[in-house]
This record gives structure tokens, sequence and C-alpha cells, in this order.
């Protein structure tokens, strides 16, 4: 969680630099670059089938037996945590409503369409029934025992999910916010 952390912040920073670059006289730091890196980071934790614009060739389709497809790894790690995933959904979402102007001067938004998109159909998928969410894919121990590639996994992957006899208000209201911080977003896209 700390390296999603860290990438939300250098994104949201620079986002806010490069809005503020727009108002006055252009910046002597490339931050629409760094920018850009910071987005690259999010493809690189993707997990899934990747698409045709995936930007890391070192990447290829992991996780392909996970009960919920796609998403996103969390920490250089390979489990897929709901809640971390949901609060970075939500703070790039929000970053892009209030930093428009600066992903738009770096050339990003196309990009940050993407991964938002990305996490957004996840947590779509990963809503099972009216009262299931799936919270996380895989198993933490047997994660930190295995130190490959997301493309070599092999171990179990279980779905551990919230319900109405195992209740995660908090997993749920995060993903709901970014869901509503992801439809805010597009609506300014113009994409409803």
């Amino acid at each position: 969680m700390g390296c999603l952390r860290v990438a939300l912040v250098l994104s949201l920073g620079l986002a806010h630099s490069l809005t503020e670059a727009t108002n006055k006289q252009e910046g002597k730091y490339p931050y629409g670059d760094v920018l850009a890196k910071s987005l690259l980071f999010y493809e690189a934790q993707r997990s899934g089938p990747l698409p045709a614009n995936n930007r890391v060739p070192r990447r290829g389709d992991s996780g392909m037996t996970d009960e919920v497809l796609g998403g996103y790894h969390d920490a250089g790690d390979h489990v897929k945590f709901g809640f971390p995933m949901a609060g970075m959904t939500t703070i790039l979402a929000w970053g892009g409503i209030s930093f428009y102007e600066g992903y738009e001067k770096a050339d990003q938004l196309e990009w940050l369409d993407d991964c938002l998109k990305w996490s957004m159909d996840y947590f779509m998928a990963a809503h099972a029934s009216d009262y299931e969410l799936v919270g996380q894919v895989g198993d933490g121990y047997l994660d930190h025992d295995f130190w490959g590639r997301p493309e070599e996994m092999t171990m179990d992957r279980p779905a551990y999910r919230i319900t109405k006899d195992a209740p995660g208000s908090d997993l749920a209201g995060e993903t709901a916010a970014a869901l509503a911080a992801g439809s805010i977003y597009f609506n300014l896209r113009g994409d409803t």
C-alpha cells in the first residue's frame, strides 16, 4: 500500500504543479514527464488480460484464473486488495477533477482515463450480487512466499468477500466513493 500512496502523492502534486504552470510560466522541471511516469507505475501493477495499448513490455497477462479479472496488484505484491485500490481510484479521480488542466497540459488525460477505467471495471465485476463484494483476491502469506513475476504465479488465489453476514462497510463505502468520483470525472470528460 505504501508504493501506491507514494505514486498518488506524486501524481497529484505534479498535476497541481502543471496546473499552476499553466496559469503562470513554464516550469524548469519536466512535471509532465514525471506525471506520465506516475501513471505508468499503475500500468505496471495491472492484473488480468492486458490491453493492446499496454506500455510496459515486460508485463503480460496475469491472474487469469482469478475469480475477478483485472484490477491492480498492491505495492509490488500480487494480492489485489480492494480497499487501497478503491482509495487510489478515488484520489486519482478527484485529482483529475481538481487538476484537470495539469493532466491536459501534460497530455495525460487519456492515460488517466485508462487508469481509472481499469479499476472501475474491476470494482463493477467484483460486485458479485446485491449484497456481495469481492474485497481481496489472493492470500498475502502465499503471495509473500513467491518472489516471481505475476505472469508466473501458480499459488492458490482465493477471493475474500463482504456480504450481509460478513460486513465491511469501510470497503463498501470506499468502493462506492471510487465509483462515484470516477463517474464525476468521466462526466467532466464527456463520457457518461
